[in-house]
């Protein structure tokens, strides 16, 4: 049998396609050796890749695995919040988590009207004032955005990180609170009413077929309100098949920590990352297109 390559790139189409689904004995050595390979393919990346037809058809199982995907994702962008449902008492009691809300009045006026969701009501800013400390290095932020079920099932962990990481290098951090109906340039309000050094927006992304769980972290070094996305630096894609959450806590802290020594933020400070190795080079999954903006 021949090396299996490497490099996914590298390999060339074989005219028969035989799917791990579709084994069977009667398979022969290089149909095996192509099922393994298509196997290794797929722990790479939620991309369904040579998934198979049925003459001109998806496979049946193709066809309902997509039919689950899309309603999870119109779920995941209809659904409305609700603080103790999706986060639980105990979570919630443990941050002292409260509630306040942009001027979308609803999430069909927030998906139609996404101007209104960037900006908060005068009872939310008046709220905000009361109960959060304001000067502080850090305020992290959880927004609902286009995805309740990725800020429920990403956040919670999420949260728990930061503050650790956060308070190893002794930065004083704002009252965490949750923001519905949330857009990304909320940040701007935020920096104008609190004035932190650092904000960190966790955010749901809109959900795709690949996944309904991916949250975004959108960080702005003291933003302003004549902000835009250019002043703000975005680490996407943070779910169990993409950025691991420690991975995204350590990504998201440094770069919160480069923006302070630097004094900017966005297209002013660039993430480092580490040089992968080939061994550590992963084929990236489709990128979600993110509109929570």
């Amino acid at each position: 049998m021949a090396d299996k390559p490497d490099d996914v790139s590298a390999l060339s189409i074989c005219p028969k396609l035989v799917v791990p689904e579709m084994a069977g004995p009667e398979m022969t050595e290089p149909d095996i050796e192509w099922s393994e390979t298509l196997q290794r393919i797929r722990v790479r990346t939620p991309a369904r890749l040579l998934a198979g037809r049925a003459g001109a058809a998806y496979r049946t199982h193709t066809q309902l695995e997509l039919r689950k995907a899309h309603a999870a994702a119109r779920d995941a962008v209809g659904d409305e919040l609700d603080l103790a449902e999706d986060f639980g008492t105990a979570f919630i009691e443990r941050w002292k988590l409260f509630e306040v809300s942009t001027q979308a009045t609803s999430k069909q006026e927030y998906l139609l009207r996404p101007d209104l969701g960037r900006c908060l009501t005068e009872s939310s800013r008046s709220e905000l004032l009361q109960r959060v400390s304001s000067a502080n290095d850090l305020q992290i932020v959880i927004g609902d955005g286009l995805s309740v079920t990725a800020v429920s099932q990403q956040a919670p962990p999420l949260l728990e990180l930061l503050y650790q990481h956060a308070r190893e290098r002794a930065w004083r951090i704002g009252q965490p609170f949750v923001i519905r109906h949330c857009r990304v340039g909320v940040l701007n309000d935020i920096g104008s009413l609190l004035a932190p050094r650092v904000v960190i927006l966790l955010i749901g992304e809109r959900p795709g077929l690949a996944t309904a769980e991916s949250l975004s972290a959108y960080l702005a070094h003291r933003p302003r309100r004549s902000d835009t996305d250019a002043n703000r630096n975005l680490i996407s894609n943070i779910h169990s098949r993409g950025v691991g959450m420690h991975d995204a806590a350590r990504r998201i802290i440094n770069l919160a920590a480069r923006m302070m020594t630097q004094g900017a933020s966005g297209y002013q400070v660039r993430e480092e990352l580490p040089s992968p190795t080939n061994a550590e080079i992963v084929v990236p999954g489709p990128r979600l297109n993110d509109s929570t903006r």
